[in-house]
């Protein structure tokens, strides 16, 4: 094994400053300040040192850490830790984005609170306030990042909105605009009557919602034809209706026009391949100002698009229902249509998919809206291609196809939103219609009669340029030639679509063909136990930091980690991070044990022939368990590396060697010595591989064993070849055998440390070795004068006799399972007659018939154990 060790070190001395419990609220602050301190995180551009870098997803400003945050970040910083360990120069860079529409929301709010809006101050003081908010409460995930022990280079936090990625976000606009991948044009987008503004994809969430399906007779007699809508008030805006070309029942309408109901307008019917004839009654009505499906037909048919109402969602249309709210509206026209005569069916409640705003919750109207538009049929091309020739690999491989659904069928992308918070749109617009897109290095025009548009650009956009942005990106810094591009984007599945594909855009495109990451390792989304989703609305949302001030952030941590399979959701709950509480307190007690008992990494390891067998079977497990948990870091298996280092280390060192190691150490003597070195090396190297995952514990013990600076910039573990397959046989058979008389001990009863007497045939593999480890782990006395076995078994190569006069009360053991015989008796005799029933298998549901076979088959195990009892109790 390789190790980072000081010298003139006597490890042992260290046993008595670790206290008898872990406390984990006593150390985990000040560890974390003091890496911090030293500087561990911080990147050197100039190092010679091979890179290393991920940037963080950056968080919205106005968010606090939620178990998706410390999920996602304790992933991160087990592989940056890792690298930094092998010798990488690591940067992990952080920071947050200025979430725009979130942040001016909280904003807007504190103003309404005093009686104010944002027009009452104007934009730039407006803005000025905004910021004046990020300084006094924004950034508060910052602060819970360090509690959740994020090694993350705090010298490079960046800030979406802060000068530098401003003038990358005026650059690459100013780049797109010049090479006609931007433009401006009336387009459906997503509209949020509550904030007023545009939407993205991502800020929409649509839910199933009660609502009601009408049909409507739109013409007369035979010319008549009838639609079905969940929207009746959007009627208004129509401007056709459309059918199937071959639907034959309405091919004497096409070309023809019709009248529409509760006007005086006449409108055409259109064939188009659009309309499903097997759905409904096989005719739609055509709304192109309200409706996305419905604006494309109207593009192909050159249809006029009306527009029925206003931003916030009222009537504009001159009559009865001008100034109605659109839900107001629906009702009102669909009571004129019932007067009429005009409905033909209502179906209520007709639950549906709704879209609503993420962040009012109000129900999102689509619109015809003049709007800024990225191109994006080449910049999606190129975050394909980069994928099929292998420049980016998707982990885990079986996501790529989600990802080509999207890239492939990508719609230009709609950057503007209606805010005052965000990167201004850089265009100015003339007195004689001039549009002028000015870069970050150029004037502005000036003079009567320039306007700046009045949009912001998509969060999103900024976010895009992350990778390159954060480390200089439009200069061409040390930073940006060191570290770019990145290694890893590890993010959640669900925003495949909206931030990895924008980043591959735009990374492609900036970086001349470079992409922005080599690999983009996907995961799950958080579940609590039950595999629910969590959220704010449910009372199953967790915050993580009840959990680390209950348990430490190590449990967290190991937790998360633990279900980690990549692209699977992970569901978690309290119980499983006390069960990795009680990990951390197994790692802290072995640890302080083997300190205690003279644990040491000083000096070279003993000859093979001074260990014992179970020295050189730690040692060889110990190999093969560094060389999988690399195999599994590579493969981004952060669930199994995880369980990898607990059973190694639970079962394996702390249950096994540890144990074993006590009657070597009692005996005293050279191989005790050598006992000593290795369970020092041992712990040293599996504190480094738990390292990365439980950083906290692992930094007060590591540094306690070996008197080091820090496990931080210890060496990683590496797999120094070591075997002994004839060791790891050998204690496997004694394994074996100490199970196997556990089992026997717990069959009949016998408490844990109840001693008991006992002869031991050992004829396996240099099983007679250890005799008196066995003896000592069985809790098997020597057989004194007087022994008579009353009981024996055999395993793996021993046989023992076991003397259990004394040691229970033979007569209530037997009452007590000829009662538990009687009741697997019953159940095999019901369960047979009822599978021997013909009349009952003809009916019963298959099943039915498997759980009966089931517990057949457990009732026959039941009595066979039973019987195997009472045959090895002492015969009265």
């Amino acid at each position: 094994m390789t190790n980072q060790r000081p010298t003139d070190h006597a490890s042992g001395d260290n046993a008595a400053t670790l206290p008898t419990a872990y406390a984990p609220g006593e150390v985990e602050g000040e560890l974390y300040e003091r890496w911090v301190a030293r500087g561990y995180f911080e990147a050197d551009a100039k190092s010679e040192k091979p890179p290393y870098t991920i940037v963080i997803p950056p968080p919205n400003v106005t968010g606090a850490l939620h178990l998706g945050h410390a999920f996602q970040h304790t992933l991160m910083d087990a592989l940056t830790r890792r690298k930094r360990m092998q010798g990488y120069e690591a940067l992990w860079l952080p920071g947050m984005d200025h979430a725009g529409i979130a942040t001016q929301n909280k904003v807007e709010q504190q103003l309404a609170e005093s009686g104010l809006s944002r027009h009452d101050l104007g934009r730039e003081a407006f803005v000025e306030k905004v910021w004046e908010w990020k300084q006094n409460y924004g950034g508060k995930i910052l602060g819970q990042m360090r509690r959740l022990g994020d090694g993350v280079d705090w010298s490079r936090e960046r800030f979406t909105m802060d000068e530098g990625l401003s003038k990358a976000v005026q650059t690459i606009f100013k780049k797109l605009f010049d090479d006609g991948l931007i433009y401006r044009a009336e387009r459906i987008i997503n509209w949020c009557p509550r904030c007023l503004t545009a939407l993205s994809d991502i800020e929409v969430e649509h839910e199933p919602s009660p609502g009601e399906l009408v049909s409507i007779r739109y013409g007369d007699g035979e010319d008549s034809i009838v639609v079905a809508t969940t929207r009746a008030e959007t009627l208004l805006g129509d401007t056709a209706v459309a059918v199937h070309p071959d639907d034959e029942r309405y091919r004497h309408l096409v070309g023809r026009t019709i009248k529409l109901p509760l006007t005086d307008r006449e409108i055409p019917v259109v064939a188009d391949e659009h309309v499903d004839p097997e759905f409904g009654t096989g005719a739609v009505k055509v709304t192109p100002a309200h409706d996305p499906n419905d604006f494309a037909i109207g593009q192909r048919h050159g249809l006029p698009n009306l527009t029925v109402m206003d931003e916030t969602g009222a009537i504009t249309v001159h009559g009865p229902f001008l100034g109605l709210d659109r839900l107001e509206a629906r009702s009102a026209v669909v009571g004129a249509l019932r007067e009429q005569g005009r409905i033909v069916a209502e179906k209520r409640p007709y639950e549906h998919n709704v879209g609503h705003c993420s962040r009012c919750h109000t129900i999102v109207e689509p619109r015809l809206s003049l709007q800024w538009w990225v191109k994006v049929e080449p910049l999606a091309k190129a975050a394909g291609d980069a994928v099929r020739d292998g420049r980016v690999q998707i982990h885990p491989k079986e996501l790529e196809r989600r990802y080509f659904d999207w890239v492939d069928n990508m719609y230009d992308w709609c950057i503007s939103r209606q805010l005052w918070w965000g990167h201004r749109i850089p265009v100015w617009y003339g007195p004689n219609g001039e549009v002028v897109c000015v870069g970050p290095d150029e004037q502005a025009p000036a003079g009567e009669g320039w306007t700046q548009d009045p949009d912001v650009l998509d969060t999103w956009f900024s976010s895009g340029l992350w990778p390159f942005s954060t480390l200089g990106w439009p200069e061409q810094t040390p930073d940006l030639a060191k570290f770019y591009p990145t290694d890893v984007l590890l993010t959640g599945h669900d925003i495949i679509f909206f931030w990895v594909a924008r980043m591959m855009m735009f990374g492609l495109y900036a970086m001349d063909g470079q992409a922005p990451f080599h690999t983009v390792a996907l995961t799950g989304l958080v579940r609590d136990e039950f595999g629910k989703k969590m959220s704010k609305s449910n009372p199953n949302a967790v915050d993580p930091l009840v959990w680390m001030d209950a348990y430490g952030a190590d449990a967290v941590r190991f937790t998360l980690a633990s279900g980690a399979n990549p692209g699977a959701d992970v569901p978690i709950g309290e119980e499983w991070v006390k069960g990795s509480r009680n990990f951390c307190n197994k790692i802290w007690n072995a640890t302080r044990f083997a300190l205690m008992n003279g644990a040491t990494v000083e000096g070279p390891l003993p000859a093979a022939e001074e260990m014992t067998a179970a020295d050189r079977w730690i040692l060889s497990r110990l190999g093969e368990t560094v060389a999988q948990v690399d195999a599994l870091y590579e493969d981004y298996q952060f669930a199994k590396l995880s369980d990898a280092l607990f059973h190694f280390a639970w079962d394996e060192v702390f249950d096994w060697y540890v144990e074993l190691s006590k009657t070597t150490l009692a005996a005293g003597g050279p191989q005790a010595d050598a006992a000593r070195r290795v369970i020092g090396e041992v712990l040293d190297v599996t504190l480094r591989l738990l390292h990365p995952v439980v950083p906290f514990v692992t930094e007060a013990l590591w540094t306690a064993l070996t008197g080091g600076e820090s496990v931080v910039v210890a060496e990683w573990p590496a797999d120094g070849g070591f075997r002994d397959p004839a060791a790891q046989a050998e204690i496997a058979l004694l394994q074996q055998v100490v199970t196997e008389v556990r089992r026997f001990r717990n069959d009949q009863g016998l408490k844990d440390g109840q001693k008991v007497p006992a002869t031991l045939e050992l004829s396996g593999a240099g099983l007679a070795d250890h005799e008196a480890a066995i003896r000592s782990l069985t809790k098997l006395t020597a057989a004194g004068e007087g022994f008579t076995a009353t009981a024996s078994l055999s395993a793996a190569g021993a046989t023992v006799a076991l003397d259990l006069s004394g040691a229970i009360d033979v007569a209530a053991e037997r009452k007590r399972l000829a009662k538990d015989l009687a009741v697997a008796e019953k159940e095999l005799a019901q369960t047979t007659g009822k599978l021997g029933n013909e009349g009952f298998l003809a009916k019963a549901p298959d099943e039915v018939v498997a759980k009966i076979r089931t517990r057949q088959a457990a009732a026959e195990a039941d009595i066979a154990r039973i019987g195997a009892q009472l045959a090895a109790l002492p015969q009265a």
